[in-house]
């Protein structure tokens, strides 16, 4: 009988160190990463998205496509699968990092995306209202978005609505589990509220300094601030205001909500053992993989 593979995650919400653990857990384990971050998908948009890049250790699936283009959690799942098994056949640790909890449900869960082609008409439409509108329209259509939809993001809220009118079935409905064939360990971190809070400001603060707002002026000259990567925490905000002591307010306001939201879709996953420091995880990892 074939061995499964086995396959690490690391999880938890944005700024919690996931990427510095996950590091170290390879450096240990002969490891290579896969990234689990909507955001880090995009070339060019590299301060804003905090993007760490070690010598030693692969990161894949970052840097994939231009801030302009549109990426799918079905195209995100299909080429995490590919990655997972050509680390196994080089007979290393595949492990699974980030905070997108969509990504790594679609992976680890075997989610299947229903298959209904985008629909230019209807986005255009839609487009035209304000959030607030789109979310209230959903949830009237499928009162169970509120669990798989990530609310705050208009792109997903229109996709979430778009399925559910062309198909005339709930979006949720449609979602459909069918198990991958790897052995799973889930980590996550667990950090207090507080000390998160003050980590996230001080990563704001750095951000900025290290030229953020250059960052954005030049996306937005050569990508327009209609491209989808712009709609992104770290980016949108300037688009509001002009006053960057206003900017990092706004933004360290909305990385905070971001991560609130991040804690409440983990909370619901009861496989994942949450760690405190690299000592507990490395214990978890060591025992997992003498199995």
């Amino acid at each position: 009988m074939k061995k499964k593979i086995k396959l690490i995650v690391i999880l938890g919400p944005t700024g919690s160190g996931k990427t510095d653990l996950a590091i170290f857990l390879c450096r240990k384990f002969n490891g290579e990463i896969i990234s689990a971050d909507s955001r880090q998908i995009y070339k060019e948009m590299n301060i804003g998205t905090a993007k760490t890049i070690p010598e030693d250790i692969p990161i894949y699936l970052i840097n994939l496509i231009s801030p302009d283009k549109k990426f799918t959690v079905a195209q995100y799942k299909k080429l995490a699968n590919k990655k997972i098994k050509e680390i196994a056949r080089k007979g290393k640790i595949p492990f699974l990092v980030g905070g997108t909890g969509l990504y790594i449900e679609a992976v680890c869960e075997g989610l299947e995306i229903p298959k209904i082609p985008p629909q230019e008409e209807l986005r255009k439409k839609l487009e035209k209202k304000d959030l607030k509108e789109l979310v209230k329209e959903l949830l009237k259509l499928d009162p169970e978005a509120k669990n798989y939809v990530d609310l705050k993001n208009k792109r997903r809220v229109i996709r979430a609505l778009e399925v559910c009118k062309i198909s005339k079935k709930p979006f949720t409905f449609q979602l459909r589990k069918k198990k991958p064939s790897y052995e799973i360990l889930k980590i996550g971190i667990k950090i207090d509220r507080k000390k998160l809070y003050k980590k996230l400001e001080k990563r704001v603060d750095k951000m900025i300094k290290k030229g953020l707002k250059k960052e954005v002026e030049y996306l937005v000259k050569k990508y327009g601030w209609e491209a989808p990567g712009l709609d992104s925490i770290g980016y949108k905000e300037f688009k509001l205001f002009k006053d960057l002591e206003k900017v990092a307010r706004e933004i360290k306001k909305n990385t905070k909500n971001y991560a609130k939201r991040q804690i409440t879709w983990f909370k619901r996953d009861k496989e994942i053992f949450w760690i405190r420091n690299k000592k507990e995880a490395e214990k978890l990892v060591k025992k997992f993989l003498e199995i």
